[in-house]
């Protein structure tokens, strides 16, 4: 890849960001309030105090998961809708294995239950890899409608048989004290950062920035990933030079789902410490926004991620203390994909015309006016 296409790469989300903030200035003005104090106000939210950083990781740990699931699919040229219902599988089997196996010591069920997180997610998704690779169906459709199976299952079998004694709450028991992740305001403390105990950040952040060394690792420095890539770039080349392409798309649905899954490490291990029927809020969804924001790589999945955890966590503070509505957070994570897209598709010509005219290639020429596109 050139330098032009490397700084294209780069230019390209950063250029969406700001102009996001733009036309999200420009809501405001309609609105009748001042930009700069809103944006003020949210960022106050986010960067304000220890306690608002803490509250910014925390929200970024799900988006880095889910974000990772899209990512890594996509690089298998797949398009994976289904981190949500692999987000519950994962849960739900996390929630399992803490309930059953409660007895051990903390030394082995917590990597049991993070192994039972990531193997939940990577069955579910196995599922769709498998009717992609074998008979060719969609896996956009099978992913889609593996969503509504696994929320549909997950909640029947909290509501009619998991269901916590005497609560009306649809949601499990606590899993056992010894599968539950510290919190990190008492290793924060240790080094002179005053994180409020109250704070929900846990340990599942050290694993969400490991998932992302993982996913850097195997897509760049292994065999496994080479195939994953060059299956998604183009699979009849890759299938001629010697790649089982069949089974390099389930293996990449497969690792996909299981990135998806780990989100149980941070809302079951880390916070709610038990299923609570439908709690994500569209946790598999937002991580499509976070993979298309952050090119599909790792490092721009956790800044993509990051910025998000920012905007969703300064929008309480837009909502208490000015009468702009939360929902321009949604406006600017909405513009600024669509413009992510859009860019996307402008670089990508003018990288091409570029690279093309260096080469010495001549241009396409239309047949009517006989000038060139």
């Amino acid at each position: 890849m050139s330098r032009f296409a490397r700084l294209s790469q780069l230019l390209s989300p950063l250029v969406a960001v700001a102009a996001s903030f733009l036309v999200g200035g420009l809501v405001v003005v309609a609105i009748g309030e001042n930009p700069f104090h809103i944006y003020a106000i949210l960022f106050r939210g986010a960067f304000g105090s220890v306690d608002a950083i803490g509250l910014v990781l925390f929200n970024a740990v799900p988006l880095i998961f889910t974000g990772l699931a899209v990512a890594f699919a996509f690089r298998a040229g797949l398009f994976n809708i289904g981190g949500e219902g692999q987000l519950y599988i994962g849960a739900f089997v996390c929630t399992l294995a803490g309930l059953a196996f409660g007895g051990l010591p903390a030394l082995v069920l917590i990597p049991l239950l993070i192994l039972a997180s990531a193997a939940g997610g990577a069955l579910w998704a196995a599922v769709p890899g498998f009717l992609k690779a074998r008979f060719g169906v969609h896996e956009v459709i099978n992913t889609i409608m593996m969503n509504f199976i696994a929320v549909g299952l997950t909640s029947y079998f909290v509501i009619n048989m998991l269901r916590e004694p005497g609560q009306m709450t649809p949601q499990t028991s606590e899993i056992a004290f010894a599968g539950h992740l510290p919190r990190l305001a008492d290793s924060l403390s240790l080094i002179g950062i005053p994180l409020p105990q109250a704070n929900p950040l846990n340990f599942s952040l050290v694993l969400a920035l490991g998932a992302v060394l993982l996913a850097w690792y195997i897509l760049y420095r292994t065999t496994l990933g080479y195939e994953i890539r060059a299956v998604g770039m183009n699979a009849k080349a890759a299938e001629y030079a010697g790649i089982n392409v069949r089974r390099t798309l389930v293996m990449a649905m497969v690792l996909s789902g299981a990135f998806a899954g780990l989100v149980a490490t941070n809302e079951i291990m880390g916070f709610r410490h038990r299923f609570l029927d439908n709690f994500s809020s569209g946790l598999g969804f937002m991580g499509i926004a976070v993979a298309l924001l952050g090119k599909n790589t790792p490092l721009g999945v956790l800044l993509a991620a990051l910025l998000f955890a920012v905007l969703n966590t300064g929008a309480l503070e837009i909502d208490i203390f000015t009468d702009v509505p939360r929902e321009l957070i949604l406006v600017l994570q909405a513009v600024t994909i669509i413009l992510v897209v859009v860019g996307n598709e402008v670089f990508a010509r003018r990288v091409a015309a570029r690279e093309g005219r260096a080469a010495g290639v001549p241009l396409p020429v239309t047949e009517a006016s006989g000038e060139t596109k």
